[in-house]
């Protein structure tokens, strides 16, 4: 049996509640009572753990949507919905090289690095403040395949046969020339657009290059239902974040 130590994280949670934290000798306030976080020692996942008012909270290991959902956002970050698109339509291996450009606060680094158990991410954010959060929040996830650069991508890359290089940042298509070099036969270039302006740049610089084909523009919207008194389309959606676009090299 495998009890639980101080210092990792837990996932607390109930019907309606869920609280993220790490083990220690401290108490929390909850809209149910307090919780001493002390009394989670030397249980195990499945156990569970009452506030002084008598809720029950159930223990369970966090998984990565958990951890995101508390992570600090600096700027606006690749969504869940859009990272799933990723890897469904490069069919990016668990063995695989990635250099993501633009780290912003790490949310893509992260979720790709945690479908590469035998791979390893590299990731460069030239922006000083932008890149220490994106390191602290690549610290809170706990996984030791993410390599975090302060440097720009298009100056200082040197990575080489990378598998899938993604780019995230302003002016995109200056970084195409520099994802192509470092690319190997048959490895992909993601390019994530917020605007049609940026889309129809991107796709220019692309064209020029003889190299990539199998060009692919996606746009992913996501609708949720609610399920509760009636079922019917939420009122509020998750929409446009970005158009996706995916080009393969071939030479």
């Amino acid at each position: 049996m495998i009890v639980l130590k101080k210092g990792e994280p837990v996932l607390l949670f109930s019907k309606d509640e869920e609280y993220l934290v790490k083990i220690s000798d401290k108490k929390i306030n909850t809209k149910s009572g307090m919780i001493n976080l002390g009394k989670i020692k030397k249980k195990k996942f499945g156990d569970k753990i009452k506030s002084h008012l008598g809720k029950t909270f159930v223990i369970v290991k966090p998984n990565l949507q958990d951890v995101l959902k508390k992570m600090q956002r600096f700027p606006q970050i690749i969504t869940s919905k859009d990272v799933g698109m990723i890897l469904v339509y490069t069919g990016v291996g668990p063995d695989s090289l990635i250099v993501d450009a633009g780290s912003g606060s790490g949310f893509l680094a992260i979720s790709l690095a945690n479908y590469l158990n035998k791979g390893k991410i590299v990731t460069y954010e030239k922006d000083n403040k932008i890149f220490k959060v994106a390191k602290d929040n690549i610290k809170k996830s706990g996984l030791k395949n993410i390599i975090l650069k302060n440097k720009d991508f298009v100056k200082s890359v040197n990575e080489k046969n990378v598998d899938l290089v993604t780019l995230d940042l302003h002016y995109p298509e200056k970084a195409i020339n520099r994802a192509y070099h470092i690319l190997k036969v048959g490895g992909q270039l993601f390019v994530y657009s917020p605007t049609i302006d940026e889309l129809v740049n991107v796709l220019r610089k692309i064209k020029k290059i003889k190299g990539f084909s199998y060009v692919k523009v996606v746009e992913n919207i996501v609708r949720e239902w609610q399920t509760e008194r009636t079922i019917r389309p939420k009122t509020m959606g998750l929409m446009h974040t970005g158009f996706l676009i995916f080009v393969r090299k071939v030479e």
